[in-house]
């Protein structure tokens, strides 16, 4: 069973795996219901889930991001929605992170939490982030930054790989993360060698 770190915040519950690349899996709760987003299958994560309220669906925002997704929808007999452009009876908007041949990514919008759900193309890991700030761009994407999300402004960000931010750091975090994403290469390559072995 994989050692796990957890985080409760208005949206729910957020789990991250200890391990390099810091995988996070978010149980979105509202009026009653639950969305299991990019879940790994840890039984205590998906136990603290169940417990806040009946699964709606599993969410799997990037095309690559299986983890445990079609496992868990299935034993909890709900839908699995691979890159929505929409998820039906929900709280969430669901933007177009990014639509490139090979990396289709659906970012979550919650109006009423203000809250961004991103699966790939942020996240506050280290290898993300390289020691400059809360929140950083994937280290592919950073020639080409995507402008998707830049302008967004969350009160709550929960991302893929690392642990959630709330408040300023993930108000400023996408513009941030956007405007350092060239700036920051020189620092991302030399954390590589290290995140490769790990």
């Amino acid at each position: 069973m994989p050692d796990l770190d957890f985080h409760e915040h208005d949206c729910g519950l957020s789990w991250v795996l200890r391990e390099p690349m810091r995988r996070a899996c978010h149980a979105l709760a509202a009026d009653g219901r639950v969305w299991l987003v990019d879940p790994v299958g840890a039984p205590e994560a998906l136990d603290r889930a169940a417990a806040l309220g009946e699964p709606a669906a599993v969410l799997q925002l990037l095309d690559r991001h299986a983890r445990d997704c079609a496992a868990i929808a299935q034993r909890l007999g709900v839908p699995h929605l691979t890159v929505p452009d929409g998820v039906p009876d929900s709280p969430f908007v669901a933007l177009p992170a990014l639509r490139i041949p090979r990396w289709a990514e659906t970012a979550l919008w919650w109006p009423d939490r203000g809250a961004l759900v991103v699966a790939e193309t942020l996240g506050t890991a280290p290898l993300f982030t390289a020691g400059q700030g809360a929140v950083g761009m994937h280290p592919l994407l950073r020639p080409w930054p995507p402008r998707a999300l830049r302008d967004r402004h969350p009160e709550h960000l929960l991302v893929g790989h690392g642990a959630p931010v709330h408040g300023l750091d993930a108000r400023t975090g996408p513009r941030r993360a956007h405007d350092r994403a060239r700036r920051d290469i020189p620092r991302v390559l030399r954390m590589l060698p290290g995140a490769v072995r790990g």
